[in-house]
């Protein structure tokens, strides 16, 4: 399913409308079209197979924890449509000996977070794909976001972050696992 962008500007046009503007004035004639191409790249990911950034895997025998932090990611909440942003780590254990590359578990967020989204959810969906495409023996997500939603409006705390995380297999039942990786994610 393609986005809609002449819907999206109609929709944009009334918004303006709805608050008082006029879409006509000078500063916001090209702001529907503006919000219709912006909606097309930060919504990307509705259009994205998430399986694909971990189709390609690497059989190197490597059964010890890989860990990414610092995955710098932008979604939407879906309950105003407001951005929030944050840092996504991620740790899995390779089933098998098989690995994917970097980058791909970067690209991994970004297929979620390019959705109208909840943090919740984007953690837990992040580690079940871990497991489910790469077959991991383990998997641990943890991410640290500031919600606009909540730091421009309503009870308008700026700078707070909400932290979620979702463990999995061997990272949830080893103790001493789980530890280890949560020391490296919060760098000690």
């Amino acid at each position: 399913m393609a986005v809609d962008q002449p819907r999206i500007e109609a929709a944009v046009r009334e918004i303006l409308s709805a608050i008082g503007e006029d879409p006509d004035r000078d500063g916001l004639q090209e702001t529907p079209a503006r919000v219709a191409r912006m909606y097309t790249e930060v919504f990307q990911g509705l259009e994205q197979d998430a399986s694909v950034p971990l189709s390609t895997t690497f059989d190197i025998d490597h059964q010890e924890l890989v860990l990414v932090r610092e995955i710098a990611f932008y979604s939407m909440c879906e309950h105003h449509l407001l951005p929030f942003h944050g840092a996504a780590h991620i740790g899995y254990i390779p089933g098998g000996g098989a690995v994917t590359g970097l980058s791909k578990l970067a690209r991994l967020v970004n297929v979620y977070a390019q959705r109208p989204q909840v943090q919740e959810r984007l953690t837990f969906q992040i580690a079940d794909a871990l497991m489910d495409e790469l077959g991991a023996s383990g998997a641990i997500v943890v991410i640290e976001a500031e919600h606009m939603c909540m730091s421009m409006r309503g009870v308008r705390a700026a700078g707070a972050r909400t932290v979620t995380s979702a463990v999995r297999g061997m990272l949830r039942e080893n103790p001493s696992t789980r530890g280890e990786a949560m020391a490296l994610i919060h760098g000690s």
